[in-house]
């Protein structure tokens, strides 16, 4: 019989096929969007709430990653500040809009938004403001899981019907990929490793054509590389990125 370790691993391995596969039109047309922001000098940002400020944090100041990218990170909306609590706080409307606020999202930014389930008013909302800002968005959420499940959002939608793209991150109902036996209950989560996936995927396919074309962007290398020379990226960065 097969362990749980390699069941998940099966299970990560047929995600992230399923999402080549499946959502290779959304992730060209992701890639697509994040080439226009960098040619044109303007932001990705990347948020989310609870488990998915994890995708966040992954595109943010990270080895291999670009300096553009701006993590939208609301501390209240994290674990660290009561697991529970963040649950409740991201199903309350307008929280949204008013943590956007302190980011300068304007036309021609990408925006990418993670929610697996998509239903709660934070992700939704976040979407919708960025939108209204001119920024192009893009959900990475489950559509199994949104489609088996209602809005917690006075429009009635889910983040997937508010975006302007859609990245299916090819997750199952409840998140939880793995059956464990002698329990009804399920383990293994994938939706965090297929969000940052999606996103680096996305970032590096992106600086991959701009550089074909000539178009050199900044990308962080480790700051533990005895090579590594990131101070000057960070100073060109710092007047632009909250957190550096």
């Amino acid at each position: 019989m097969d362990s749980p370790r390699s069941r998940y691993r099966n299970s990560i391995v047929g995600v992230l096929d399923a999402i080549l596969l499946n959502s290779a039109e959304a992730l060209d047309r992701a890639r697509d969007a994040v080439v226009a922001a960098l040619k044109a000098d303007r932001l990705v940002y990347v948020g989310g709430s609870g488990h998915s400020h994890l995708i966040a944090e992954e595109a943010f100041y990270r080895a291999g990653g670009i300096a553009a990218a701006q993590a939208i990170l609301d501390p209240d909306l994290m674990l660290h500040n009561g697991a529970v609590r963040s649950t409740m706080l991201e199903r309350e409307e307008g929280r949204a809009e008013q943590v956007l606020s302190a980011f300068p999202v304007g036309p021609g930014d990408v925006v990418f938004v993670a929610s697996n389930s998509g239903r709660n008013a934070y992700p939704i909302e976040l979407a919708l403001a960025a939108s209204a800002r001119g920024a192009t968005t893009v959900a990475i959420t489950s559509l199994a899981h949104a489609r088996a499940t209602t809005s917690r959002h006075r429009s009635g939608k889910l983040l997937y019907e508010v975006a302007d793209i859609v990245i299916d991150n090819a997750g199952v109902y409840g998140d939880a990929a793995l059956q464990i036996d002698g329990r009804s209950v399920r383990m293994g989560p994938t939706s965090t490793i297929a969000g940052a996936f999606i996103v680096n995927a996305v970032v590096a396919e992106a600086v991959a054509t701009l550089a074909a074309n000539g178009v050199a962007v900044d990308v962080y290398q480790s700051a533990n590389m005895q090579t590594a020379e990131v101070e000057d990226m960070i100073s060109r960065w710092q007047p632009r990125i909250r957190g550096l």
